[in-house]
């Protein structure tokens, strides 16, 4: 049997600590909760991003390698992974030098948030055998 000075030394928490530390877990944790849901938004966003800049490099690379973005705007969906990523071309007059740019524009959503990206490339203008050449008939 345990002597006075023995039951001395057994403390336990009493019941204010237990709800001190109570109140704080439940302050912290919906904060650490959000950070996480941030955090990982954060991160489907910058992936879904990543994605789309991929298929506007293709899309232009494609397009130029066919010859079609001197033939003026043109749009359509591309498959990356599980997602659809529709995109637009449009070819305009850079203000300029005798050049054209096209811009691929990709159109995503995150969460219910629609988000694009838009790449641009200069394209010598079409009309002459010269510039088609790059002037080197």
């Amino acid at each position: 049997m345990p002597g006075p000075e023995r039951l001395s030394a057994r403390r336990a928490f009493t019941l204010v600590e237990v709800l001190a530390s109570l109140m704080l877990i439940a302050l912290v944790v919906p904060v650490a909760m959000e950070a996480m849901s941030v955090a990982s938004r954060a991160g489907e966003l910058g992936r879904r991003k990543a994605a789309a800049v991929r298929v506007g490099e293709r899309v232009l690379g494609q397009l130029l390698a066919e010859g079609q973005l001197a033939s003026g705007n043109s749009s359509g969906v591309a498959q990356e992974g599980p997602f659809e990523y529709p995109w637009a071309v449009r070819v305009e007059n850079w203000p300029e030098d005798a050049l054209q740019q096209a811009t691929v524009t990709v159109t995503f959503s995150v969460r219910g948030a629609t988000q694009e990206i838009a790449l641009a490339t200069l394209l010598p203008a079409t009309g002459t055998a010269e510039n088609a050449t790059g002037g080197q008939g």
